[in-house]
């Protein structure tokens, strides 16, 4: 069966470092751009009653090697093995993933229109996407579920400690999302180096930061190299 993108989702993430490990834990707002000969406005009718949709999309930056049964969940530290089929581990036979994600509104007067506005992705910027269904909240909903290991972590969060330098740089909804996103501490599990100052790109910002004694405290903003004029 040949599965090609329909879609290219368009985000604030040009690289993998910084990305949600998981949909629908930031407010960040995305772009959902469909390829032209998708674009046909009957194939999104009654699309605009549903508040979430469920997104398939390729892992597209994972390196591709011979599959593994068992893998190392970042939020175990990476010291704990599990069964591929007990995670969302990118590392699959197969190279697809599914999100969650809030639909804002669709954009339908815009020339590569209709474009889907969502909130929660946690994709890099160009990844390709191959499907849209809408969430079911009568058969996607089961609050009584059990949620395996993630139950021990999924209250796992940073304080983020703002430096005052920074303020010229970001302010408003955009700090507010980007104190999100820090807080799910973006490391990888396996590095816990207090003296290590990180850094990542997000919405054209280099941002630096440090974690220690689980704050994470942000100190610098610059303009990031590879989108300088």
């Amino acid at each position: 069966m040949e599965i090609i993108p329909i879609a290219y989702i368009r985000t604030a993430f040009p690289t993998k470092f910084g990305i949600p490990r998981q949909s629908g834990m930031t407010d960040a707002r995305s772009r959902i751009v469909f390829e032209p000969e998708y674009r046909i406005p009957e194939a999104f009718r009654g699309l605009e009653e549903y508040s979430h949709i469920w997104v398939l999309w390729e892992f597209s930056e994972v390196t591709k090697k011979k599959w593994s049964p068992t893998v190392r969940p970042p939020r175990l530290g990476g010291n704990e093995r599990k069964g591929v089929f007990a995670t969302r581990s990118p590392f699959r036979p197969n190279s697809i993933a599914l999100s969650c994600l809030q639909l804002e509104e669709i954009v339908w007067d815009k020339k590569e229109g209709p474009v889907l506005v969502v909130t929660g992705a946690d994709m890099m910027d160009g990844t390709p996407i191959f499907d849209i269904k809408p969430y079911l909240p009568y058969v996607d909903s089961h609050p009584e579920a059990r949620g395996g290991f993630t139950e021990k972590t999924m209250d796992y969060q940073l304080e983020v400690v703002w430096d005052n330098s920074c303020g010229m740089f970001i302010e408003g909804e955009q700090k507010q999302i980007l104190t999100q996103i820090l807080s799910l501490d973006p490391r990888p599990a396996y590095q816990n180096d207090p003296d290590r100052i990180y850094g990542m790109v997000y919405d054209n910002m280099e941002i630096k930061f440090q974690v220690k004694d689980k704050k994470l405290f942000v100190v610098s903003i610059e303009k990031a190299r590879k989108h300088l004029d």
